[in-house]
């Protein structure tokens, strides 16, 4: 997920400073002045949710995506987005398809390649899983209901070739990108999901379809899914660029282990 922030008071704004992993791009994430009405009107909206105790709707994220996107201030990464998570991007704003124009490709290195529409997706077998959904940045939202179709299953629907040893992830953003070994691809509680605490997934949350790797940390469930493509290799992806393992195993970092023995 993303990066930890610390703010402080300057003169006509608020200077941010976001603290990044090892190996990543510093250019692009210098402290930046932000003026005292967008601070507050920040703070505003996140009052809403901290006040009210209630789920921020997707107007009110967006309004925080304004500002929290290549976000110089980092303050969207303090307002919770609703049920505990909070909203994280890079992009300039959160990112729309309607669920009747959405077409996830399966592409690549397969023998059937295809595209599957939101309805062609409901016509599937449908998984239900209920996991705790931990980002690496250290909180956690317990007993979190995902639903949608097993990876596998469209991963087998596409029949692979003998040389495909990785799966490639494209988000519609343009922006995010992820990969999974075909092993860890092929596992049952990788979802490619449509619904989310028994809704369906909404745009704040990466929907209308999004990746929901369970058994690793956040960053690795990709938003907005639009594309996936059978390669050769690994080829690491958005976060990994920027100092994430490519193996994002929950347990790493907080003494706890998914990662199958």
């Amino acid at each position: 997920m993303g990066p930890a922030v610390r703010w402080e008071a300057q003169d006509g704004g608020v200077s941010v400073h976001p603290d990044q992993p090892e190996g990543a791009d510093r250019s692009e994430l210098a402290g930046a002045p932000v003026g005292r009405r967008v601070l507050l009107g920040v703070l505003a909206l996140g009052g809403l949710t901290l006040a009210f105790g209630r789920t921020l709707s997707d107007a009110e994220q967006a309004a925080l995506a304004v500002v929290g996107p290549r976000d110089p201030t980092g303050l969207t990464q303090l307002i919770p987005a609703g049920a505990g998570f909070r909203f994280y991007s890079v992009t300039a704003s959160i990112p729309r398809r309607a669920p009747a124009d959405v077409r996830i490709a399966v592409a690549g290195l397969v023998r059937r390649p295809r595209t599957w529409s939101m309805a062609e997706l409901a016509a599937l077998p449908q998984a239900r899983l209920v996991r705790d959904f931990q980002c690496v940045t250290g909180w956690r939202v317990p007993a979190v209901t995902w639903s949608g179709v097993a990876l596998p299953d469209l991963l087998a629907a596409a029949e692979p070739h003998p040389e495909a040893t990785a799966v490639r992830f494209s988000s519609y953003d343009g922006s995010y990108s992820e990969s999974l070994t075909l092993e860890q691809a092929r596992r049952r509680d990788v979802l490619v999901a449509t619904g989310l605490q028994g809704k369906p997934v909404s745009a704040a949350h990466g929907g209308p379809v999004r990746l929901a790797v369970l058994p690793m940390y956040g960053y690795k469930s990709l938003k907005w899914l639009d594309r996936i493509e059978l390669t050769r290799d690994v080829e690491p992806g958005y976060w990994e660029h920027r100092g994430y393992d490519v193996d994002g195993w929950v347990g790493r970092s907080n003494g706890r282990s998914d990662e199958p023995t």
